[in-house]
């Protein structure tokens, strides 16, 4: 083969290896490394502009969404969101999570819809996450002191694969107050990132007792400070 046409080749190669590398990145779940609970570098003001998925229609059959209607509520409950918790934006418009599936601590299939009449902040996270790790505590202290007939804190794993890591992961984190809720199929994660809302992990819905969407963060936050405090007392007043 002449010089001539291995100088040909030689780039085509690098553009199928960078393709090829690409769209196994594009199929990954992200996560959020950076240090601290970096998701309050997406708080309102900060001068970065979040990307907003279109509302997602009601399928053929599929009952009508009635939450858009709660958009004033919403708004007044993300207002309350400062300070640690100010990553948090409002659902623009809120819509219907009642049907997000997974597995209460029980081992059966629930949905948002058996936590009817209940604020819930809804929590998703893996083992391999670290932002992940270091949010667990706060997040069981938050349920430990809050969690009541009115409100609770449903952090679910997504970890694919059996209970081992998921189980250790809750032991070494010191985790006592969270029930076990478990996905391991990764369509709850996908449901989100489908709705716009999941851009990595760990990811935060803040869900009224309609089932309807107030508020949502992706990134960690100290759940356990005044600020997360102040958030969901704001949210319990708006039901």
């Amino acid at each position: 083969m002449s010089d001539g046409k291995q100088r040909k080749l030689v780039p085509a190669w690098r553009a199928m290896l960078t393709a090829m590398v690409a769209g196994a990145l594009a199929g990954a779940v992200a996560v959020y490394v950076t240090g601290g609970f970096s998701g309050n570098l997406l708080a309102r003001g900060s001068g970065d502009t979040i990307q907003r998925a279109a509302p997602v229609a009601a399928a053929p059959g599929e009952e009508a969404d009635s939450c858009p209607a709660k958009a004033d509520r919403a708004k007044t409950v993300a207002a309350s969101a400062t300070g640690q918790v100010a990553a948090m934006l409002p659902a623009d418009p809120p819509q219907s999570l009642s049907k997000l599936a997974f597995n209460a601590p029980d081992g059966k299939p629930m949905t948002l819809a058996d936590r009817a009449g209940k604020i819930v902040l809804l929590n998703l996270w893996a083992t391999w996450c670290a932002p992940c790790r270091a949010e667990m505590p706060a997040l069981d202290a938050l349920q430990k002191e809050a969690g009541d007939d009115g409100f609770e804190v449903i952090a679910v794993n997504v970890d694919t694969g059996d209970d081992t890591k998921p189980k250790k992961f809750l032991t070494e984190t010191q985790v006592s107050s969270l029930g076990y809720y478990r996905e391991n199929t990764l369509d709850l994660f996908n449901d989100l990132k489908k709705r716009g809302l999941a851009l990595g992990l760990p990811v935060t819905l803040l869900i009224d007792g309609d089932g309807c969407l107030l508020a949502h963060m992706n990134g960690p936050a100290e759940w356990a400070g005044e600020d997360a405090k102040k958030l969901i007392q704001a949210a319990r007043g708006s039901s």
